[in-house]
This record gives C-alpha cells, sequence and structure tokens, in this order.
C-alpha cells in the first residue's frame, strides 16, 4: 500500500505542528462555483477574512493526483482558468488522486480532506441537501451522509436556497446531524436570513460551538455539527424575492433535462444572470462572514485543546 497522496503548504504545515487554529476551505467556489475572475479573487478573499480572525485557511482541491491541503496564490488562480477540472465528492475523489486528475472538492469531499489532515472546522457558502422533486429524482447531495460521518463542524449560510429546504432539515435530523443556529432561531436560507423553518438548536457562543465539537469527540459520537450563520443584513435578498427566481430557474433545468453535479451551476448561473449580479454579491459576502465565524470557532477549539478544559 502506497502513502496518501497529501501536501501541505507551508502555512498549513507550519501551523500543524504549532496547534494553531486552523480553517479548511473547499475549492468548488473557484472551480464551478462563480466565474473568473471573481472565483480567484473571492477565494483570496475569503483566506484572507481566516488570516485576520486568527486563524489559519487550508484550502483543499486534488491537483494532479495529489490532495493539497493549503494552496499558493498560483495554484488558487490555476484552479480559477482550469478547463479540466473535475468536481469531487466522497464518490470520486479517491479515483481522481488515483488516476492523476484535478479536481475541486466539494463539502463532502473537503470534509474527508479536513479529517485527514486534522482539521476540525470547515467554512463553506451552502451545503447540499434535498433537491426540489427528490421524490422523484432521487438527487440527494452526498453532503449530509458526509455530515453524519466525518467528525468536522461544517460552517454555512444553512442550505443553498434552491433545495427543498424543509426535506434536508429533515434528512439531517434523521441522520443525527446537530444543526446549530447561530444569533436567531430560524434556520439560516443561503442569501436570505430567514427560512421560515425553525432551527433544531441555537447557540451564540463559540465557544460553546467549540465545546459541543469537543464533547461529540469524547462521547465517541460519529459525525460533525452544521452551523448556520445568517448572511449580512446589508447583503441579503429576501427569500420572498428569491422564491421566484429560483422557481424560474428550476423551471429552466427541468425544461433543459439538466440533472446530476450540472443542477447547482446551472440553477446558480440563471439566478446570478435573473438578479443582474446581485446574487453573487450576496454569496460573497455570505462565505467571507462564514470563513470569520469558523476562524473564531476553531481558535476557540485549539484555546480549549491547550487548556485541557474539556
Amino acid at each position: 500500500m502506497t502513502t496518501l497522496p497529501l501536501v501541505y503548504s507551508p502555512e498549513v504545515a507550519a501551523a500543524r505542528a504549532s496547534g494553531a487554529p486552523l480553517v479548511a476551505l473547499e475549492s468548488t467556489i473557484i472551480t464551478h462555483g462563480m466565474p473568473w475572475p471573481d472565483n480567484v479573487a473571492t477565494a483570496e478573499a475569503v483566506e484572507t477574512e481566516v488570516r485576520n480572525a486568527g486563524a489559519v485557511p487550508a484550502t483543499v482541491a486534488v491537483i494532479d493526483g495529489a490532495l493539497h491541503v493549503g494552496l499558493s496564490s498560483p495554484q488558487i488562480a490555476g484552479l480559477g482558468r482550469g478547463k479540466d477540472i473535475a468536481k469531487l465528492s466522497r464518490a470520486d475523489i479517491a479515483a481522481a488522486l488515483a488516476t492523476r486528475r484535478s479536481g475541486g472538492t466539494t463539502v463532502s469531499a473537503t470534509m474527508i480532506a479536513a479529517r485527514v489532515a486534522g482539521v476540525d472546522v470547515f467554512a463553506t457558502g451552502g451545503i447540499g441537501g434535498v433537491h426540489r422533486g427528490a421524490e422523484h429524482s432521487f438527487d440527494i447531495s452526498a453532503d449530509l451522509q458526509e455530515l453524519a460521518q466525518t467528525p468536522v463542524t461544517v460552517v454555512c449560510a444553512g442550505a443553498k436556497a434552491i433545495l427543498d429546504l424543509p426535506k434536508t432539515l429533515e434528512v439531517l435530523e434523521s441522520l443525527g446531524v446537530p444543526v446549530i443556529s447561530v444569533g436567531q432561531d430560524d434556520f439560516a436560507a443561503f442569501w436570505s436570513r430567514q427560512s421560515g423553518l425553525h432551527a433544531p438548536l441555537r447557540i451564540d457562543s463559540d465557544a460553546q460551538i467549540a465545546r459541543a465539537h469537543l464533547m461529540r469527540r469524547r462521547l465517541g459520537v460519529p459525525g460533525g455539527q452544521l452551523v448556520a450563520v445568517p448572511i449580512p443584513a446589508m447583503a441579503e435578498i429576501p427569500a420572498a424575492e428569491m422564491a421566484p427566481v429560483i422557481a424560474a430557474a428550476q423551471a429552466a433545468a427541468d425544461a433543459a433535462g439538466i440533472t446530476g453535479k450540472k443542477v447547482t451551476p446551472f440553477l446558480l448561473d440563471r439566478i446570478g444572470a435573473a438578479t443582474g449580479g446581485r446574487a453573487l454579491g450576496a454569496n460573497i459576502a455570505l462565505v467571507r462572514n462564514n470563513a470569520r465565524r469558523a476562524a473564531a470557532i476553531a481558535t476557540q477549539i485549539a484555546h480549549h485543546r491547550r487548556a485541557s478544559t474539556l
């Protein structure tokens, strides 16, 4: 058996050696989630948010068959302009490594990389979940199963609003995934602060969220935590305004026969065009906000570990 082709950036390697707080970041936001040059600029800005909040960013990607935890600026730019970059989830990350491909990591693949690298906290925009019409298509993101299996705290702005949010919450409950809302009782809805759905848990303290993460480890409970942070109010697009835009995009996807991994990029592109770029601006604001919160939680986890308070 060969060793895992795992590469740490110098910054991440130093943080691991010193016990400094680390925040994992996905790379599909670079490869599939945003157009160039917004994708590269956003990735760099999110890394800066993590550093400014006192933690070390660990952006994850597969490059030429190696799993990179921490990327250089040239590597981020290369992913942002690459033409044959795969979108990797739990199902295909191992095959991509074995066949020496390159790919952006989704939530599930980034969680796997974070576990391998010993990173407790991961910041993303919104998780995947149960797609609308899943009772016919059975289209359910691998992110939900990953949250039930992999011990990483995922900080997001809720599930992507293009999804069936009530069914997504039901599946998370069935899988035993803690869904923690921060600063409000309502489950966040990505571009919108309010979904109209009550979150199962509310914890406003970063220190308490960190303690809950460590307590799950102490109990031996598998899986991670989902921490839902509402988008900053100034960047929000209200749910009532987004609903018809999402419905029209979904109808276009259905008419075009778009399925599988192509659905989310198609919908986000349509929604971005329909909102005159406001959706993209909101997406950038929320992922930067999530990065700051993730850094605060990671800092608290590192503090508790050093102090052995749990």
